[in-house]
C-alpha cells in the first residue's frame, strides 16, 4: 500500500525517531508499504519520518541504481539482488578514515529540490532487520550516501541542513515555498 509522503516543513520530520523494538508483522508491513511507496515515487531511500512516523526505521533499494558502489554485509560480498530492497531497523553509522565526496541530493520530502551535500564515502552501518536480527554492511558511494541520507532522518536532520550556506541560499526560495504550501495544506 503506498502511504502519503511528508512534505518539508511537517513537525514530524524533525522528530528523532524513537528506538524499534518490536519485530513483529507490522513492522514488516510497514517496510513493504514503506518500499511500495518509495518505488512509486522513483525513490531510492524512505526514512519513516517521511511517512509521518517518528522510529528509528527505513528502507533503502539501489537494484536499479548504476553499481558505482561497494558493499559488504556480514563481511560478504552478497549479490545486490539478493539484499535489496533492504530494511534497516536503529541504524548506526560510523566513518572509517577515508575521503568526502560532493554529491548533488534530493529527498522525497523536498519534491524538485536538490543541492549539493558533502560526506564521507566510506561507511559502516550496524542494523537489524526485520526480523530483528543484527547485520553489519560497510559501503561507499551512491549506497552510502543513500544510507546517511536516511539515517539522518532518523535523527531528525535534513539534506538541507548539511548543504553549504552558499548552495542553501541558492534553493531558499524553493524551500521557502514549499513550507508555505504545506502550512496551508496542513491548515
Amino acid at each position: 500500500m503506498v502511504l502519503p509522503i511528508v512534505q518539508f516543513n511537517d513537525p514530524v520530520l524533525r522528530q528523532k525517531g524513537a528506538p524499534v523494538t518490536d519485530f513483529d508483522s507490522d513492522l514488516a508491513q510497514l517496510a513493504d508499504n514503506m518500499v511500495d511507496t518509495m518505488h512509486e515515487a522513483l525513490g531510492i531511500g524512505l526514512a519513516a519520518q517521511q511517512v509521518g512516523r517518528a522510529i528509528k526505521f527505513c528502507v533503502i533499494d539501489l537494484s536499479q541504481a548504476p553499481r558505482e558502489f561497494d558493499w559488504q554485509l556480514d563481511g560478504m560480498s552478497t549479490p545486490l539482488d539478493l539484499i535489496m530492497p533492504m530494511a534497516m531497523a536503529n541504524p548506526t553509522v560510523e566513518f572509517p578514515a577515508g575521503e568526502d565526496t560532493v554529491y548533488e541530493e534530493g529527498c522525497l520530502s523536498f519534491p524538485g529540490i536538490n543541492g549539493d551535500v558533502v560526506r564521507p564515502d566510506q561507511i559502516r552501518v550496524s542494523f537489524q532487520d526485520v526480523s530483528g536480527t543484527a547485520h553489519t554492511m560497510t559501503c561507499n558511494g551512491l549506497l552510502g550516501r543513500c544510507i546517511q541520507h536516511e539515517v539522518d532522518h532518523l535523527n531528525g536532520v535534513l539534506f538541507i541542513d548539511r548543504m553549504a550556506k552558499k548552495i542553501r541560499q541558492d534553493i531558499d526560495i524553493e524551500i521557502k515555498a514549499l513550507a508555505r504550501q504545506t502550512r496551508e495544506s496542513s491548515a
